[in-house]
C-alpha cells in the first residue's frame, strides 16, 4: 500500500493505530519517530470506500498496535469500527478539533507545548454533544480546552441543512429581523416557500432537543446563501466556493462588517448577528454582490485576530495554529496571515497536507500517543 510518511516531532513509545473520520478518511499508524497515512476513502457510507478501509485497517494491524485511536462522534463508522474491536488493544477517544490542531502541529514539528488552535470546518462532535466548527482552543497533544467559539444555533433540518443552506440562513434572518424577515424584498427571501418556513420555525420554538451547531463553515453557507439567492447547493460547502470566486473579482477592499464577542460563563463567543444584518442591508441596498463577499471574508479574519487577541491576554500564548476545512479557502487564509502576524502572533498552517479531514487521522495518533505514555507511566507509577 502507497503511504504518506511524516515525520513525528516526539517519540511514540507505543504503536498506535488511528481510525480517522468518516468522510475524507485516512488510517494513521504511528511509532517511534514516523507516522505512515493510508489513500483517503472518500466516504466511509460508500461500500467500496469502507471495504477498501478495512483493508488499510488490517494492512495496519499487521504492524502490531497498541492504542487504537478514534472521533468521538457516535454515528462515525470509523468510530464504531474501533469500538468493537477486541479488548486488547486500547481505545482513546479524541475531539474532532482538536485532532486537525494537533495534525498541524506535527506538520509544523511543534512540540507538547501550548498553542492557540482556531479550528475552523463544517461540521465535528463535541465534548458537551453539539455539533462544533468554529472553534478557540488552548491545547497541546496532551489536553484542550475550549476557550471561545462561534455562538451555537439549532442546526435546523440538520444533515439537510448541507445541501439546503437556505433553512439555516433563514434562522439567522428570523433571529435578527423575527417574523418582518420575509418582508425584506431581497432575492433570498422572495424563494421561501413561507409554509416550509412555518415548519421549520415551529421547530425551533418546540424543539428543545434539536442538535446545535457552532460551524463557521455552516456560517459561510448562510451568507452565501443571502448574498446569492440560492437555496439549494449538490454538495457542501458549495455555496462558500463560489462566495470566494465572487470575492476575488472584487476590485475595491473595505471595512469588515460588525460582530461581537461576549464573555460568558463557558468562555468567549463570536455573535455574527450584526454581520449577518449588515450583510442582509448591503444585499437589500444593491451593493454588488463581490464587494459584499470580500467584506465578508475580512470579516471573519478581524474576528479570528479579534478572538485570538482575548485569548493571549488570557493565556499569555502567542503560538496560533489554523486547522480545519474552512482554511482551504486561499482568500480567508491570505487576509488572516497579516492581521495576525502584524500583531505579534506566530502563525502555523498546513503545507504539505491537507487542512480538511484528511490529516484528522495524524492528529488523533499524536494524541493517543500522548496520552497512553501518561497512562502507562500512571501504570507503572500504581
Amino acid at each position: 500500500m502507497k503511504t504518506q510518511q511524516v515525520r513525528l516531532p516526539f517519540y511514540a513509545r507505543l504503536p498506535v493505530l488511528a481510525m480517522g473520520s468518516q468522510r475524507k478518511n485516512t488510517v494513521c499508524f504511528a511509532r517511534g519517530d514516523c507516522a505512515l497515512i493510508s489513500p483517503v476513502h472518500q466516504d466511509l457510507s460508500c461500500a467500496d470506500d469502507f471495504s477498501n478501509f478495512e483493508k488499510t485497517v488490517g494492512y495496519f494491524f499487521a504492524r502490531h498496535p497498541v492504542l487504537v485511536a478514534h472521533d468521538l462522534h457516535p454515528e462515525y463508522t470509523s468510530t464504531k469500527y474501533a469500538i468493537s474491536l477486541p479488548p486488547r488493544y486500547s481505545p482513546v477517544a479524541v475531539q474532532h478539533h482538536h485532532a486537525h490542531i494537533a495534525a498541524c502541529m506535527v506538520e509544523n514539528g511543534l512540540k507538547n507545548q501550548k498553542v492557540i488552535g482556531v479550528a475552523f470546518d463544517g461540521t465535528g462532535w463535541g465534548s458537551d454533544a453539539t455539533l462544533w466548527g468554529g472553534e478557540f482552543l488552548v491545547c497541546n497533544y496532551a489536553r484542550s480546552v475550549r476557550v471561545a467559539h462561534l455562538r451555537a444555533v439549532p442546526l435546523l433540518g440538520h444533515e439537510s441543512a448541507l445541501r439546503q443552506p437556505w433553512k439555516l440562513a433563514g434562522l439567522w434572518l428570523y433571529l435578527a429581523y423575527g417574523d418582518a424577515f420575509l418582508n425584506l424584498g431581497i432575492e433570498f427571501t422572495k424563494k421561501i416557500q413561507r409554509g416550509k418556513w412555518l415548519v421549520l420555525k415551529q421547530m425551533y420554538l418546540s424543539s428543545p432537543d434539536i442538535v446545535l451547531t457552532s460551524s463557521m463553515g455552516r456560517l459561510f453557507d448562510v451568507l452565501a446563501s443571502i448574498v446569492s439567492g440560492r437555496q439549494a447547493a449538490s454538495r457542501e460547502a458549495e455555496l462558500a466556493v463560489a462566495l470566494e470566486k465572487m470575492a476575488r473579482r472584487n476590485p475595491q477592499k473595505a471595512d469588515a462588517y460588525p460582530f461581537t464577542l461576549r464573555d460568558t460563563p463557558h468562555g468567549l463567543v463570536i455573535d455574527p448577528l450584526p454581520l449577518c444584518r449588515g450583510v442582509t442591508a448591503d444585499v437589500k441596498a444593491g451593493i454588488a454582490a463581490q464587494h459584499i463577499a470580500w467584506r465578508i471574508h475580512f470579516s471573519v479574519a478581524r474576528m479570528i485576530r479579534t478572538t485570538c487577541r482575548a485569548v493571549r491576554a488570557r493565556h499569555g500564548l502567542k503560538r496560533v495554529v489554523l486547522a480545519g476545512g474552512v482554511f482551504q479557502n486561499r482568500l480567508l487564509l491570505a487576509l488572516t496571515l497579516p492581521l495576525l502576524e502584524a500583531d505579534g502572533f506566530s502563525v502555523f498552517t498546513h503545507r504539505e497536507l491537507s487542512c480538511n479531514d484528511s490529516s484528522l487521522s495524524l492528529g488523533q495518533a499524536a494524541i493517543a500517543s500522548y496520552r497512553g505514555q501518561g497512562q502507562q507511566k500512571a501504570t507503572k507509577g500504581g
